[in-house]
């Protein structure tokens, strides 16, 4: 088994807007697997997997706008799909064009979108506590987020400790402290204020999740779901409605995990996601 490749930070600019890279194995490859973090993270939440990945293909995992270290401009749209085509961007100017979709929490709906446009270059996926959502209800705070003033008070009054309490509702084994701090310290205003327009942008997630299982079913790509089953935010019954999209999935529910089984159960996650990835890099590279 070939070792761990050692991430290398760079940055990538799209449109003017900058954000961190990581990437680990071949630069020049143009295929890739491609990590998408979600709510509130960055590229760092992928710095196990990323070296993993990079011992056998080329991997690569960005900020996206609005987290992050990555610029928070104003006027950028944080939306699914604003962000999904910054992701088709993105993957254009580092020249990937056969791609391995790795994804947790808002990166599930911003890199399907993005898959369904762009079916002849999603190869695989990977879905960590996300994906589809049929049927799904706004969680306790997306409602904050999504009210008028009262996300803004909550996001104004949001503490470093009060972060941390909020962070121990639905992750068993808890979160690490590093993990949870470096969250925060990366939860400044503009990623504030991003959150608060991505979750009033989406007045209807799970209709939005049925046009993307009826786009994305027809494609049947093989796919890995790993998630918590403890997940406060995105129910473990969604786990397996994962196989509405993708119909060969294989679903693997973690016990004693939350909404980051990543940072609460890093081995089992990379016992599960690696072999996957390097399966399906194997299978595209003999056709």
């Amino acid at each position: 088994m070939s070792a761990p490749q050692a991430a290398l930070a760079t940055e990538v600019s799209i449109r003017g807007v900058r954000s961190p890279l990581r990437q680990a194995g071949n630069p020049g490859a143009d295929e890739a697997v491609v990590f998408v973090h979600g709510n509130p993270g960055s590229s760092e939440d992928w710095s196990d997997l990323v070296p993993a990945v990079g011992a056998f293909g080329r991997a690569v995992a960005y900020d996206m706008p609005g987290f992050g270290h990555a610029d928070k401009p104003a006027d950028f749209p944080y939306t699914m799909d604003g962000l999904a085509s910054h992701l088709a961007d993105l993957l254009g100017t580092l020249g990937i064009r056969r791609v391995h979709l790795v994804l947790h929490d808002w990166g599930g709906p911003i890199g399907l979108a993005w898959a369904a446009g762009h079916p002849d270059a999603f190869q695989s996926v990977v879905l960590i506590n996300t994906g589809i959502l049929p049927g799904y209800r706004w969680h306790y705070l997306a409602r904050i987020w999504r009210t008028p003033m009262v996300g803004e008070v909550f996001n104004l009054t949001t503490s470093r400790p009060g972060f941390r309490m909020l962070l121990k509702h639905g992750n068993p084994r808890g979160l690490p402290q590093g993990f949870v701090d470096r969250m925060y310290d990366d939860y400044d205003r503009g990623t504030r204020r991003a959150v608060l327009r991505l979750y009033r942008s989406a007045n209807d997630p799970a209709g939005a999740s049925e046009v993307l299982g009826q786009a994305l079913r027809p494609l049947d790509r093989p796919a890995l779901v790993v998630w918590g089953r403890h997940d406060p935010y995105l129910p473990v019954g969604l786990a397996e409605r994962q196989r509405e999209a993708f119909p060969r999935a294989r679903v693997e529910v973690l016990d004693g995990s939350g909404h980051w089984p990543f940072a609460d159960a890093p081995d089992r996650v990379r016992e599960l996601v690696v072999p996957f990835l390097r399966e399906q890099l194997t299978a595209t590279a003999a056709r």
